[in-house]
């Protein structure tokens, strides 16, 4: 299983990346779930992304302060929304639709509550 963390972690650190080149494709939603796969899947790998110049320029501040820029939030916020509706239109069913629609409202709500803007 801690194979899956670590292999999911370099998927996503490698999407995060090509999300700095591209402005298409966001970069700190990528790093965040790379954060959370290597502290899942090794401490060796999880020590190395923190000491790393991505994490210290995209994440530091959101995991020792909470808070982040206004380009950040909205980023994140619109990618996610991206997935949640690109869910709502292949699933096509009412039940699936009003759980992501909370689940959206209470993400909204977490971050312009819960989450600085700096």
């Amino acid at each position: 299983m801690k194979m899956i963390y670590v292999s999911l972690g370099f998927l996503t650190l490698g999407l995060g990346v090509i999300g700095i080149i591209l402005p298409v494709l966001p970069t700190t939603p990528f790093l965040l779930l790379t954060l959370y796969f290597f502290s899942k899947g090794s401490d060796k790998f999880h020590q190395w992304f923190i000491n790393t110049k991505l994490y210290h320029k995209y994440l530091k501040r959101f995991a020792e302060e909470r808070s982040m820029t206004r380009k950040q939030k909205w980023s994140l916020m619109i990618f996610v929304d991206c997935i949640l509706l690109t869910t709502i239109i292949i699933t096509n069913q009412p039940i699936v639709t009003i759980i992501l629609i909370i689940i959206a409202a209470i993400k909204y709500l977490y971050f312009f509550t819960q989450v600085k803007t700096i």
